[in-house]
């Protein structure tokens, strides 16, 4: 089955206080609960905003050049995804639906590429 990606930007989130976003997480893990049972989930998750590390790995130079922060000054930047392997479009997007009510938030919903399997070693 394809796997698709479930994501949303942290500007997307918008401004809420604290006691808007308290019941938000019970409703989003409990629809990654959901996937789970369905036998839909790979994985799900929030990246941390400001205090976790950010680093970027350039090869561009010729050599690979790790330095701390964003490769690309952005406003814009990756707050969470979820992964699920479900049989369609319609699908993927039945759980995005649900994951960005239970968030509050929009979602967008992106197939990862089929690449063929390697060749068996026969």
């Amino acid at each position: 089955m394809p796997e698709y990606l479930l994501y949303f930007n942290q500007q997307w989130v918008g401004d809420h206080d604290e006691e808007w976003f308290r019941p938000r997480g019970p409703l989003a893990r409990a629809v990654t609960e959901e996937m789970k049972a369905a036998g839909v989930y790979v994985f799900a998750g929030g990246l941390e905003e400001e205090d976790g590390p950010v680093y970027s790995a350039d090869p561009t130079s010729g050599e690979v050049l790790v330095t701390d922060g964003p490769y690309v000054e952005t406003k814009e930047f990756l707050g969470g995804f979820a992964i699920v392997d479900v049989p369609d479009d319609e699908t993927a997007k039945h759980w995005a639906a649900k994951i960005a009510e239970a968030c509050g938030w929009p979602h967008e919903v992106r197939r990862f590429k089929n690449y063929p399997p390697p060749p068996s070693e026969d």
